[in-house]
């Protein structure tokens, strides 16, 4: 079957970009052209507007995983047991929230400073479960969200029902004030059309190595060309190891989602013509689910540990998982009403933190979104370009700070080890997939 991304498909495509061909030379390269590589590239183009900046991407520029994202834009995470407030965790917690409420900000700066149409919708989304017994502790969460400036509210039976038109959900958090939706491909296209003149897109340009040259100068090897720069930046996110950075301690984790066809008019009326939402498990593998505001309904109800993408047959496998969840849900819609489906990748640390750092003289690297790469990697593409250009802030500092992805083991015990993780997540995310 066809692996194609439901939002990339409701984007008009920009015309193709040059590969890069021959030798070249720039003053700063990035190496990743999705949400992160894009927002760098915006920074580094105000604090050096002298300088030649490219980007180079091994696909088409702003339609990797960025694009294919389930578009949830965080501020305020769903918090654990050992992160309420009173509990030892509640500190890092709190760092942690005002780190993504700024990356939540950073979001909004840049749809308003480039006028980029992207469906955003500032009204929170859905903690929500089917078995209550999943979601635990609900007044103490209630509170430590709100001590950290969220919106939230408890909601089931009915009133739930009213919010999502369906009864499959029995309790839910809704969580405002910062949290939002968005159509990712959407979004990440609007940084590429907005680049200024002084940066340099190349489309379908792998990088095979990076070299080290005399006077602190680096080479980026390419199949077709190369480019001579004095400073990388490395925004790659789940595949930074393309880049010679091996001890990242982060790791790729493949997700496929599918979009069915907008609703027709008598099963929207049905639902009761409800508000576009989206809903995030509080299980790691539980489905995220969302509404649109063409009242299509997205469903992500797998994630893998694995870098290299499913075949057709295996994605067509995937797909009926996209199904039962849907049924679940709606039960009216079946595998005739999804319109596409797709595979993407993200990056995850054991810590559930990014590596963030200067790897070596001249190059800088970010990875390790762990599913909050629109917030996240918007604000990481500009704290990463400060850090470059040596500018200091507070929340760079926060952000250096928490990199601390932890230690993995080697392969083949990682691979074991996260395998077997992943199939203890997934039983006990049963009933919300």
């Amino acid at each position: 079957m066809k692996n194609e991304c439901g939002w990339i498909a409701q984007v008009q495509n920009a015309p193709v970009r040059d590969r890069l061909s021959g030798a070249q030379k720039a003053d700063w390269l990035i190496i990743g052209a999705g949400i992160t590589g894009l927002s760098a590239a915006h920074a580094l183009a105000h604090l050096h507007p002298q300088a030649r900046i490219v980007v180079v991407d091994r696909q088409r520029a702003a339609q990797g995983a960025s694009a294919r994202n389930s578009g949830f834009v965080v501020a305020h995470e769903h918090p654990g047991n050992e992160e309420l407030l009173g509990s030892a965790g509640f500190t890092e917690f709190e760092v942690d929230t005002t780190i993504s409420r700024a990356a939540s900000a950073e979001v909004r700066e840049m749809i308003a400073r480039h006028g980029i149409e992207c469906d955003f919708k500032d009204s929170g989304y859905f903690f929500a479960v089917s078995d209550p017994r999943k979601l635990t502790h609900v007044e103490e969460k209630l509170k430590t969200l709100r001590v950290l400036g969220a919106a939230a509210q408890f909601l089931e039976g009915e009133q739930l029902v009213q919010k999502l038109g369906t009864g499959h959900y029995r309790a839910a958090i809704w969580c405002g004030k910062g949290n939002a939706l968005l159509q990712p491909a959407k979004y990440v296209k609007g940084l590429l059309d907005a680049l200024p003149q002084s940066v340099t897109v190349y489309e379908n340009t792998d990088i095979t190595r990076l070299e080290r040259l005399g006077k602190g100068r680096l080479r980026a090897n390419g199949v077709e060309g190369s480019i001579e720069a004095k400073q990388v930046l490395v925004c790659l996110n789940a595949f930074v190891p393309r880049a010679g950075i091996q001890d990242s301690g982060t790791f790729a984790m493949e997700l496929s989602a599918s979009l069915t066809r907008p609703l027709t008019d008598a099963e929207f009326r049905d639902m009761g013509s409800v508000e576009p939402w989206g809903v995030l498990s509080t299980r790691p593998l539980g489905a995220t689910v969302r509404l649109t505001p063409d009242r299509r309904v997205m469903i992500r109800n797998t994630a893998e540990y694995r870098s290299r993408d499913l075949s057709a047959s295996e994605l067509s496998i995937r797909r009926q998982h996209h199904v039962l969840g849907l049924q679940r849900r709606f039960p009216w819609l079946g595998e005739q009403d999804i319109h596409y489906t797709w595979t993407g990748h993200l990056s995850a640390s054991r810590s559930g933190q990014p590596f963030f750092s200067q790897v070596e003289e001249g190059v800088f690297a970010v990875a390790g979104c762990n599913g909050s790469g629109v917030a996240r990697g918007t604000l990481w593409g500009r704290l990463l370009a400060e850090l470059a250009s040596g500018v200091d802030s507070p929340m760079l500092d926060s952000v250096m700070r928490r990199a601390q992805p932890g230690w993995l083991p080697p392969k083949p015990l990682l691979d074991i080890g996260a395998m077997l993780r992943m199939r203890v997540e997934a039983i006990r995310a049963k009933t919300e997939i």
